[in-house]
């Protein structure tokens, strides 16, 4: 069983954790995941390694409430228990010999990209990055950010905080206007597909971090299969991350597609079920 040692909403729809995992703590890099159960009768989801601290042996995960699963973890709180909590998985960040990178987030995936900003940081990299939302009240990790980061630009989609736009469109003129050793994109399919087409057009290479739906994060299951490089590879084992322009986006969105009516019904019934315990 593992501690959940402090909990922060960090807005409507997503919520912190630190959790107590010494030996996960003692081992986990940026770019890695664990593979959680809530409890016994509980599903397993990958959640990528936001934060630890070695010498408080915690392990940070920061997660949105879209499905069933999520909703239980959230609904625990400080002092309460998640029955397994295994990791770290996948493969660390590649970041060796990178000066200058533009760190690019797009939503939750902020929580993936911040500890990737981090590490760059402390290996004295210039640190450029952009974080997008739809709107102000979903902004997360501004000030995390900011402080890694020499430079930092915000967008939002309907302009209620930030610049009003895409990613692309702060991300476009960087490129125009320096030089980069590599574009690192952490959101959505279709943001990380636009953000590489991006950085191709001014010959800046790029790495993607890849979460598709992952079962035992042994590369067993098969469910986060890819192409990549036009050849199949398995987020769990060979990923997360990937070079970019070898990423085959269309292809994993219509992945994507089969699984969202599925979570949105399992959500809705764990959303009914915690409603009749109020009762």
């Amino acid at each position: 069983m593992y501690k959940i040692v402090y909990k922060k909403s960090l807005n409507n729809t997503v919520t912190l954790m630190d959790i107590e995992a010494p030996l996960v703590a003692k081992k986990a890099l940026a770019g890695q995941f664990i593979i959680l159960r809530v409890d016994e009768e509980g599903e397993r989801i990958p959640l990528t390694v936001a934060g630890y601290d070695r010498e408080k042996g915690t392990v940070r995960i920061i997660f949105q409430i879209v499905g069933a699963t999520t909703a239980k973890l959230n609904h625990l709180n400080e002092g309460e228990y998640i029955q397994d909590f295994v990791g770290p998985l996948g493969k660390p960040s590649e970041l060796e010999g990178i000066k200058k990178a533009v760190i690019v987030g797009g939503g939750v995936g902020c929580a993936i990209a911040l500890p990737v900003a981090t590490a760059l940081h402390e290996m004295g990299c210039e640190v450029h990055t952009v974080i997008g939302f739809r709107s102000r009240d979903l902004v997360i990790l501004e000030d995390e950010f900011r402080a890694v980061s020499k430079k930092l630009y915000i967008t939002t989609d309907d302009g209620s905080y930030g610049e009003k736009g895409v990613i692309t469109m702060p991300l476009e003129r960087m490129l125009s206007e320096e030089s980069y050793d590599k574009v690192i994109a952490i959101g959505p399919l279709v943001m990380m597909k636009f953000t590489v087409l991006c950085a191709k057009k001014y010959g800046v290479p790029s790495t993607v971090s890849m979460n598709p739906v992952m079962i035992d994060g042994t590369g067993m299951c098969g469910g986060c299969r890819l192409t990549v490089g036009g050849k199949m590879k398995f987020a769990c084992v060979d990923g997360p991350e990937f070079n970019g322009e070898d990423v085959d986006f269309d292809e994993a969105m219509s992945r994507a597609d089969m699984y969202r009516d599925f979570e949105r019904h399992a959500y809705e019934e764990t959303c009914n079920l915690f409603a009749k315990e109020v009762e």
